[in-house]
Parts: structure tokens; C-alpha cells; sequence
């Protein structure tokens, strides 16, 4: 059989498995569990023997107080890793260590391996680099790095000679890390209490550099330390080669009196992570981060998805504390609770964790909080915050695999303006391709895409192709070619280019750890090579974890080399991330001015700089539509603020009733896509037909309505790294109570509590007041109080969504095709007062599109509506600069048409329903509606057209 057969029939039985709608559940057997990872494997039963032994365990790793120094913001030394061989002779291996105490407040612990980090190793493979890596801050890390020379030792004189060591640091110095050499440990204080321990339970653990046995096929060497596998492994009957032996890092992490812990996305499961280590409603599996296509995720599940973001908070009553385990290898952590202590942490449970990856160096940040925000803003200040996105790229976004021709795109952008449905983005996936090469396009199908593009130009709408990493392998296809040619493809262990299965077939990967590499991708988007009109093309980046049909875990063989000699296994969770940097290098190169958008299937910390991610592969079911709110918040607390999931499920057909609750949740996610399978049945707004249409468009405009509020919250996560949907203990941090709920979320600055509707049939809903702050209905101001659930009618045509007192909602009511045509409509404020009758809210502008506000081309205005004096004001919060200036004569001509109070006391009005506002040192009187309260619902009073402008100072006296 020639290889050409071979290959038509193998791409064409990988197909039929990937096309096919699925059985709703994930093929297990394609990925690993621990037990059969080795390196996992090890350190779990190395954490069993510690805890069989409890305090009788001595750790053979310790702190030589000889090497201690401290100097700079910086404690150093050496830890030592004593060996014992069968006839007693003891001897050691040296980990340097350092613990950096940064400006930034957080404090940093890295350990390296002496013997591979320094000369040169006998007989160390050739062709691969011989140190551990450590470049994960090259990728994941762009805050400063400082350390901070204003932290001081107070070590006692007593603790000096017990090889102890005080180290305070941080905001006025209320940080404290305390250092014991032998038991090794490292606790960390917040004003006096301990908050975050490492090594409390002596887990700390690095695989030293050894030579490979030469008796391999030695049944003894099969024994419970798994040495075979340290070197050579086997999985679904494809080996793994390992010449540089085993290089595993592990660490456990206490958070003590802490109960609840979130994060470490990405996973389908609750918001409050589970234990790991069995026990009735938890899991036998540790959380795994490895990034794979995992085309059939189960949910309530730790199995690893498409990313990995190695983040953890702990939260607890008054405090807010996090890690971040900078390691880009394969990760598995597992979470246990401990029984109540009072006489060690009190009466709360204590969470434990243990970290364990592949390899690498260890490098572990901690953040002390001491709330959530301040956690957001200290992790923030080391990865990076969300890129302040596009205005359309928090509009609507439409996709299918696949949209067929340029008659099929243009047919359903024409029909949104025939069913007078917003939307800002179509998209194409992969069958717009010639062949499934990418930068090329379909002729028979799409003979004419710079037309298309002009036509959705002229809408103001974008077009988005997706363009994945692997690259068809094919003669006479010159972004192949050059990829060949140049070497700048990911090889194999052997050094030669590596050729996998995807989606065109035989292809190969273009390494984006090499910066030629990047350079040469950005050469494939110069303006007029893809299409000839670009001014509105934006890219999706799929398939990056990678996704290799043919390849071990669906995913490329570990032992491929990257740039710089690096082994496949030691960068795998970070390639997703240099495939979507090296994409928006393009994008910023192709024009230098707009802002670039980007959606990425693979992730790691730091993708949040780059652009948005959604959840993957699910399916239309209700409980899909379930797992989103618990998985969005944990992406969300873990820095990545710009996360959606498929609306509607992207396998099967779903009912028009899960349809229309799925849109309604949608209008709520900070990505907002439709998308669906290639077999899934069309399903764009308007097919289900009545009533169904009409409730979608209700949901699709409600999000236009609030995006200078939803604008807003970007603008904030883009500074300080709130995110936009928000866990219950960020408003409400002493409710303990409210921790673990992840069925509802507060929606950015808004103060809006959303709780979708996820159960088939439901016209109620149950809503958890975290608070005693009053609540309103948002659609009918029905006022709420009190702590505890309340019941809320919730037929189809109804969002169960209540507004919190004291916050200000700026809307945009007038109904366009897209956001951009929305730029110059006028606002309207909705002021939700609180119990006390004030309310606060803050409004950000720019252009929507470029990067001139970087430079200043914004708008930032507070708004207050102060009980003492009923009035409501406007006022600046930016320093006044020619730039800002210059814009905000750009936007004089945008005006509040209609301010909504809601709650107000109407005794207090005038007697002729009028107002008086004051702009400009003039002044003038605007008319009112009054709706007084009744029947359990809040008093509305409407301000009909104030003739007061959003850029000046203003003031409405009620």
C-alpha cells in the first residue's frame, strides 16, 4: 500500500472519530492518570510513606546554616539532599535556593539543581540542554522582578543558633517569612498569623541528575521507586524516551485555617475545589494541568482540559492569600482538609495541598493578600493583566464549523439586520481553507474574500478565521516550505523536523519558542498577503496545546526539542501561549495602531495579556450550561477575565428552551459566542422560531445595553485585575456561608448578581443574598433584603437578575447592528441606591479601537448620588492632558438622555416633577416621571433628557 493511500485513509479515520457527535463523555483511556505517570506516582507514595509515619518522618532535605546569607531583599543558600546507599555511606546533593522578597510585595522561592545547573555533566545526552528550565518567567512573567532592599532580618539570637530566620517585608512591613533550616520549612505571617506554609508536611522533593543504569532490563530494578520509568516510559503503546532522567519537583503547601481554596484552572468542576484523595462528594484523582484536546471533557471532573493556570487562593473570613507555581510542565496537585484544630489555627479547617510537576526548576510566588482584590492586583503585578480588548470584541460573536461559502456569511450577516439582532463578528473555521492549509482560501467557496470582507466592513462587523500551529505538509505550499527550509519547525528527539496528524493531514509544528520562528509568522499576516483586505480580519488560534491526533495523549510526544534544546515535556503547558504571542506580534506588526483581538484555545498565566479564551469543546446539554459559572469564575480569579464558553453547546442540537437560557446566561459571560459542531443542525437566533427569537434578541441587546458598563469592568481588570465575573466572597468577604456558591456571580462594576437558569423546565429560581445591602429586581424592582436565598419568578422571557444597592449602571439603550455604531449614542444611568440612599458608579471611554489610549485618549468619569443633598454628580478622574482633552472634544456631542433612580424616596421631590442640573456654570430644570413605591416594589424615578454631556463636570440636584 503506498504511503499516500495510508495517509488518506488515516486522515480519513481520524476524521470520521473527530467530526462524529460524540457520546457525551471523555475517552479516559486517551489521557493519564496519576498512576500512570510515574513521577506523579512517586511522589504520592512518597507523601504516603511521610504521612504513615507523621511526626517520625524525616525529610532528607535541610538547609546547610553554613550557606545562609541575606542581603539585597534576598535570603540564599544551599539545601541538601542526603543519600543513603545499601552499606550506610551517606552523601548529599546541593539544591541552591533563594527567597526574594519583590517590591511588588509578594515574596518569590526558587530552588535550582547545582550539579545540572553548573559544569558540564559526563556523558549528558547530546543536543539537549543539561540545566532544568527555567524560562518560565520569559513567558509568563512580565512584572517587575525587583527585590525589595527595605526588608530587613530580625532574626533572634536564640533563632540564629537554631538555623532559624525572621525575614519582614511588604506594605509597611505587616509580611513576615520565617525560615527553618532542618525540619526545611518556610512560613509565612500576615500581622502575626501564619498564613501559608511551605513544606509543613516535609513533601519537598527534587529528582537529582543520576546516570542511566546500564542494566535496564534488570527485574530489580522494577521496584517501588519506579527506576525503569524514571528513564523510559510507556503509554497507550507509545514510549517515551527520557535521556535526561527523571527531573521531578514536588512541594506541599498548607493554607492554615482555611477551608476554601479556588483556581488552578482549567478544569470542569465547582468553583471550591475538592479533595483529592477520596472521600464521599470529592475525587480519587489528583487536579491535573496538562493542556490537551480533550474533545469530550467530562464535567465534575479534575481531568486535565485545554490549559493550565497554576494559581491557587485561599480565602477565609478577613483574609484572601494565593501561590503561583511557575512551572509550565505537567503538573498534579492534590487537596486534602484537616479536622478543626483550635489549638493550632482555630476552629476552621486547614486546606494542604501538594504540588508535583515533571520538571523544571521550582519557582513559587506567594501573595499575602490581605483581601481578594489585593490578591488579584500582587498576581497582577507578576503575569500581567487582561489586554483592554477591542469595544467589539465584547459584542456578539458568531461562529459554526462551518460557515460554507461567502454567500453563507453574507446570507446570515444580513439576516442579524433582518431580525434587528446586534452582532459584531462572524467567524470561519477550518473548511475555508484550501486543503486545511492555512493563509489560504477555499476559490470554489470563497472565490472573492476581499469583497466579503468589504461588505462586513461596511456594517462595522469583523470576520475571524481560525489558524491553527500545525502546518500541512505539502509540497508547493510555501508557508511550509519556508517553515522546512528555515529549520523552524518543533523537531524530534532525534533532531529531525517532526511530521504528526491533524486536521490537513500529515503536518508539521511551527516552534514559537524560536524567535525567528516568530518573526516568520509574522511575515504571513503583512498587509494584502492573506485576503488583500484585512482592515477587519481577526484571528482564532486553535488546536495550540497542541492537539496531535497520532500523538501520545492526543498531544506531541515529549521528548520533541524546542528552541534552545529544551525537551517537548519541559515547555509543553507554555506552547499555546508563544503560538497566540507570536499571532498578535503579527497583528500589532500588520498595523501598529488598533488594538489586536485574538481567541486562544490553550493557555497558561500571562495568556491573559494576550487576548480572550473560552472553555473548549462542550456539548448542549444542561449540564454543560451548568459547569460554565463555576469554570468562568475559576479562570476568572486565576487573572484570566476575558473567558466565554460555546453558547449553546458546540455538540449536538440543543431544545430552543436550552437555547434561549444559554443566550440569556451568554449575554452575561465576558465572551459572548455562539458556535457549533459541523453536524450540530443551524441554530443562529432567529431558527427556532417564536417565541424563542425574540427572547434571544432580548438577551443579545440586554449585553449591547451594558456594554459601557461591561467596558468598564475591562478597563478596571486591565489595571488592578478584578475580574469581571465576580465570586460571591468579593462583595461579601466575611460571609462564610457564600464561599463555596458558584451558581451566580456579581457582573463586573454593575453590581448586577446574575443567577442563570440551568435546570430544563425551571420558571424559579433561588438567589443567595450574600449581603444585608437591599437588592432590586432588575427588570421589575422588586426590592430583596436580608441575607439567605430568595425566591425569584423565572418564566422563560425572565433572567433572574437583582441589582445591589449602591451601585450606578451606565447603559447605552439605543439598538444598533454592532458596538462600534454605538460609539456616539448618549447614556443612560441606572442608580441603584442602598440602605442608606447613596450610590456610586464609574464610567471609562475611548476610541474602542486603537491603542491612542495608552497615551492618554480616554475618559474616566465617577458618578455619585449623595443622600445628604439628593443630588447626583459627574465628575473627572483623570489628570487633564492635551491627549485626553483632544478626546474628550472627540465625544462633546455624547449626552445622558435619561437617568433612572431607583429607590429613591419620592416625598422628598418637588411638587412640579422637576429637577434642576447644572453644567457649565449654567443651570436649568428637566422633567421627571415618578412610579412610587408599591406592592414590594422600589419607588423609579426617571429623568426624561437632562441635556447634561458626558465630558464635563455635572451636577442634578433632586
Amino acid at each position: 500500500m503506498s504511503t499516500l493511500v495510508k495517509r488518506t485513509i488515516f486522515t480519513t479515520v481520524v476524521l470520521v472519530v473527530l467530526m462524529a457527535a460524540p457520546a457525551l463523555a471523555a475517552k479516559k483511556y486517551l489521557f493519564k492518570t496519576c498512576e500512570q505517570a510515574s513521577f506523579c506516582r512517586r511522589n504520592r507514595a512518597y507523601a504516603d510513606l511521610a504521612d504513615s509515619k507523621g511526626a517520625a518522618w524525616e525529610s532528607p532535605y535541610a538547609i546547610d546554616p553554613s550557606t545562609v546569607t541575606f542581603d539585597g531583599g534576598v535570603l540564599q543558600g544551599i539545601i541538601e539532599k542526603t543519600l543513603a546507599d545499601p552499606t550506610g555511606a551517606s552523601s548529599s546533593v546541593e539544591f541552591p535556593f533563594q527567597l526574594i522578597f519583590l517590591e511588588s510585595g509578594s515574596a518569590r522561592f526558587v530552588v535550582d539543581e547545582k550539579q545540572r545547573a553548573e559544569s558540564p555533566i559526563p556523558g549528558f545526552p547530546d543536543g539537549l540542554t543539561q540545566r532544568r528550565y527555567n524560562e518560565t518567567s520569559k513567558w509568563a512573567v512580565s512584572g517587575d522582578l525587583t527585590p525589595d532592599i527595605s526588608a530587613v532580618e530580625s532574626t533572634t539570637d536564640e533563632e540564629r543558633v537554631n538555623a532559624v530566620y525572621r525575614i519582614r517585608y511588604g506594605p509597611d512591613r505587616h509580611f513576615e517569612a520565617l525560615v527553618e533550616a532542618k525540619p526545611l520549612q518556610i512560613r509565612f505571617y500576615r500581622d502575626g498569623e501564619p498564613h501559608v506554609i511551605l513544606n509543613d508536611r516535609g513533601l519537598f522533593n527534587m529528582d537529582h541528575y543520576r546516570p542511566k543504569p546500564s542494566d535496564m532490563d534488570n527485574p530489580d530494578l522494577n521496584d517501588e521507586l519506579d527506576v525503569k520509568d524514571m528513564w523510559e516510559e510507556n503509554f497507550g503503546g507509545k514510549e517515551d524516551k527520557k535521556p535526561k532522567g527523571p527531573e521531578s519537583i514536588a512541594l506541599d503547601v498548607t493554607f492554615p485555617g482555611y477551608e476554601h481554596v479556588f483556581g488552578i484552572p482549567e478544569h470542569a468542576d465547582q468553583f471550591s475545589l475538592r479533595e483529592t484523595r477520596g472521600g464521599d462528594g470529592n475525587h480519587d484523582e489528583p487536579y491535573r494541568l496538562f493542556n490537551v484536546d480533550i474533545f469530550e471533557y467530562e464535567v465534575d471532573s479534575p481531568m486535565a482540559m485545554y490549559g493550565a493556570i497554576p494559581f491557587m487562593q485561599a480565602h477565609k473570613k478577613g483574609s484572601s492569600v494565593a501561590i503561583f507555581w511557575a512551572n509550565v510542565a505537567e503538573t498534579w496537585i492534590d487537596i486534602t482538609k484537616t479536622k478543626p484544630n483550635p489549638e493550632s489555627f482555630g476552629i476552621r479547617k486547614s486546606t494542604r495541598t501538594h504540588w508535583i510537576s515533571e520538571s523544571g526548576i521550582m519557582d513559587v510566588y506567594i501573595f499575602l493578600g490581605p483581601d481578594p482584590s489585593s490578591v488579584y492586583q500582587q498576581y497582577g503585578l507578576i503575569t500581567g493583566f487582561t489586554a483592554l480588548p477591542p469595544i467589539y470584541a465584547i459584542g456578539y460573536h458568531q461562529c459554526r464549523w462551518n460557515y460554507n461559502s461567502e454567500e453563507d456569511v453574507l446570507e446570515v450577516d444580513a439576516n442579524f439586520d433582518n431580525y434587528d439582532i446586534p452582532y459584531d463578528a462572524i467567524w470561519l473555521d477550518i473548511e475555508y481553507t484550501d486543503s486545511k492549509k492555512y493563509f489560504t482560501w477555499l476559490k470554489s467557496m470563497f472565490p472573492n474574500p476581499e469583497n466579503m470582507m468589504q461588505v462586513l466592513d461596511k456594517r462595522k462587523r469583523k470576520l475571524v478565521t481560525i489558524i491553527d500551529p500545525h502546518i500541512k505538509k505539502e509540497s508547493g505550499y510555501k508557508v511550509y516550505e519556508g517553515l522546512s527550509k528555515n529549520e523552524l519547525a518543533v523537531r524530534t528527539e532525534s533532531g529531525e523536523e517532526f511530521n504528526g496528524w491533524c486536521w490537513p493531514g500529515e503536518s508539521a509544528w511551527i516552534d514559537t519558542l524560536n524567535p525567528k520562528a516568530v518573526e516568520y509568522w509574522k511575515e504571513q499576516f503583512k498587509p494584502g498577503k492573506f485576503c488583500g483586505y484585512e482592515d477587519n480580519l481577526l484571528i482564532w488560534n486553535d488546536m495550540n496545546e497542541p492537539s496531535v491526533f497520532n500523538g501520545p495523549e492526543v498531544s506531541a510526544p515529549r521528548d520533541n526539542i524546542h528552541y534552545g534544546n529544551w525537551e517537548h515535556r519541559d515547555v509543553h503547558n507554555i506552547y499555546g501561549l508563544t503560538f497566540v504571542n507570536a499571532t498578535v506580534q503579527a497583528l500589532q506588526a500588520r498595523d501598529p495602531r488598533q488594538r489586536p483581538f485574538v481567541l486562544t484555545r490553550a493557555f497558561f498565566a500571562g495568556s491573559q495579556r494576550l487576548g480572550a479564551v473560552w472553555t473548549g469543546d462542550n456539548a448542549a446539554t444542561w449540564d454543560y450550561l451548568r459547569i460554565v459559572t463555576p469554570m468562568l469564575l475559576s479562570h476568572s480569579v486565576a487573572g484570566f477575565s476575558f473567558v466565554g464558553a460555546d453558547v449553546g453547546g458546540f455538540f449536538g442540537n440543543p431544545t430552543s428552551e436550552l437555547l434561549t437560557r444559554w443566550y440569556q446566561a451568554g449575554a452575561f459571560y465576558p465572551f459572548f459566542r455562539g458556535h457549533a459542531h459541523i453536524e450540530s443542525k443551524r441554530r443562529e437566533p432567529w431558527l427556532p422560531g417564536e417565541p424563542y427569537t425574540s427572547l434571544i434578541r432580548a438577551a443579545i441587546r440586554m449585553r449591547y445595553q451594558l456594554l459601557p458598563s461591561v467596558y468598564t469592568a475591562f478597563h478596571r481588570a486591565s489595571f488592578d485585575g478584578v475580574p469581571i465575573v465576580r465570586p460571591m466572597f468579593l462583595l461579601a468577604p466575611d460571609n462564610e456561608a457564600a464561599f463555596g456558591i458558584d451558581d451566580q456571580f456579581f457582573f463586573g462594576e454593575t453590581g448586577l448578581l446574575v443567577k442563570p437558569i440551568v435546570q430544563e423546565g425551571a420558571t424559579s429560581a433561588d438567589i443567595y443574598l450574600p449581603d444585608d445591602e437591599i437588592y432590586y429586581d432588575y427588570l421589575d424592582h422588586t426590592i430583596y433584603q436580608g441575607v439567605g436565598y430568595k425566591h425569584i419568578e423565572a418564566p422563560l422571557e425572565k433572567i433572574p437578575i437583582l441589582g445591589r444597592g449602591g451601585h450606578i449602571i451606565v447603559r447605552r439603550d439605543r439598538h444598533r447592528r454592532s458596538a462600534t455604531l454605538m460609539s456616539h449614542d448618549p447614556l443612560t444611568l441606572v442608580v441603584h441606591l442602598d440602605s442608606t440612599g447613596n450610590a456610586a458608579g464609574v464610567l471609562y471611554l475611548d476610541d474602542g479601537e486603537t491603542t491612542a489610549y495608552s497615551r492618554g485618549a480616554y475618559l474616566h468619569r465617577f458618578f455619585m448620588f449623595n443622600a445628604e443633598d439628593n443630588i447626583l454628580r459627574s465628575r473627572s478622574m483623570q489628570a487633564s492632558t492635551g491627549a485626553n482633552k483632544s478626546f474628550e472634544k472627540s465625544i462633546d456631542d455624547i449626552r445622558i438622555e435619561k437617568i433612572i433612580i431607583v429607590g429613591l424616596a419620592t416625598d422628598r421631590l418637588k411638587m412640579n416633577h422637576a429637577v434642576e442640573a447644572f453644567q457649565d456654570r449654567k443651570s436649568w430644570s428637566a422633567d421627571i416621571g415618578v412610579a412610587k413605591a408599591a406592592d414590594g416594589k422600589a419607588s423609579v424615578v426617571t429623568v426624561r433628557d437632562p441635556k447634561v454631556f458626558v465630558a464635563a463636570d455635572w451636577s442634578i440636584q433632586f
